[in-house]
């Protein structure tokens, strides 16, 4: 049912690619977001109750992420009719993209086999990743629980943030 994949990078090790559209007639990609940090999450789902909560809670966020230097970008396999609802029912100001082939999904290892009542199916895991401005990975939350979960990503970014402004 499903593929093996290689296992994702280290923190340190360079991120896959990408270049997707995304809501509000936007397209995110990773050459455009090179020279800034970003954060790059993946929901199973659009307006459903633990993503909606988690894209809530990345909008709450947004402005001192923001001051931190840090961009935004939720990621699923919904259409973009779909994204397009669920960035206008929800406010979404941050960039949701749709990986509609799936190759996106596959490449950071988030396309995985679930269970549900018994039954297993295919789907996205619910996951994180904290980008630097050089398209390498700072940190990947996988599995992720929602509640108190932006909160451990702006941690970490504080951490970057702070590693930041002691270099050089």
């Amino acid at each position: 049912m499903s593929k093996v994949l290689p296992p994702f990078p280290e923190p340190g090790s360079a991120v896959p690619d990408f270049d997707m559209p995304a809501s509000h007639g936007r397209t995110v990609s990773l050459t455009a977001l090179r020279g800034h940090p970003f954060v790059l999450y993946f929901y199973p789902k659009a307006n459903t109750s633990g993503c909606t909560r988690e894209a809530c809670e990345f909008e709450a966020a947004l402005t001192d992420l923001q001051k931190d230097g840090v961009s935004v970008i939720g990621v699923s396999r919904d259409g973009m009719p779909a994204i397009e609802k669920f960035a206008a029912d929800h406010a979404l100001t941050f960039p949701l993209a749709s990986d509609g082939d799936g190759s996106v999904t596959e490449a950071y290892g988030v396309w995985v086999e679930k269970s549900m009542y018994g039954r297993k199916y295919m789907g996205i895991e619910r996951a994180t990743f904290l980008i630097d401005a050089n398209g390498h990975l700072v940190e990947a939350w996988r599995k992720v629980k929602v509640p108190n979960h932006v909160a451990a990503v702006r941690k970490a970014i504080a951490t970057l943030t702070l590693q930041a402004g002691t270099a050089g």
